[in-house]
């Protein structure tokens, strides 16, 4: 049955879901990208016993349970209305070129999926957005997630 657990992820919490939203030609897009698999891979790695450092406190501070989902498309309609939410309708045209407001952000993403400016980073299960490739919102994105819990 704990093999079933495991499989299913029953009982040991939900995995937060953060998607970037990528474009390899853009600079801070690229920056952002290697920022993300630089966190994930410290966040992955774990403190010996014999380490200097204490290994609970290591342990604690580090957090595995992200499902990083890196894509090169444009959001769907509802996700773009979700992110919207997360960081603001009056930051419309954070997300879109040359966006007056929401409704314009909407229309131009329509119209050209090209528009959508990345990189943006996305914590769905939380709802916070971060726009560009500021590292220490990017971080703190990370960071500020909840604390897995296992009910195991």
């Amino acid at each position: 049955m704990n093999v079933l657990k495991n499989l299913f992820k029953e009982g040991a919490g939900t995995r937060d879901v953060i998607t970037l939203f990528h474009k390899p030609s853009v600079p801070s897009s690229v920056r952002a990208v290697t920022l993300l698999k630089q966190a994930n891979g410290t966040a992955q790695s774990t403190a010996t016993e014999d380490q200097a450092s204490s290994h609970d406190t290591h342990s604690k501070a580090q957090r595995t349970d992200i499902d990083l989902d890196i894509t090169e498309a444009a959001p769907t309609s509802d996700q773009f209305q979700n992110i919207l939410e997360y960081i603001g309708k009056h930051n419309a045209s954070k997300l879109i070129q040359g966006a007056r407001d929401e409704a314009d952000a909407i229309k131009k993403l329509k119209e050209d999926g090209n528009s959508f400016q990345r990189p943006v980073l996305v914590d769905w299960n939380n709802g916070r957005a971060v726009a560009g490739d500021d590292h220490s919102e990017i971080l703190k994105l990370l960071r500020t997630l909840p604390k897995e819990t296992s009910s195991a």
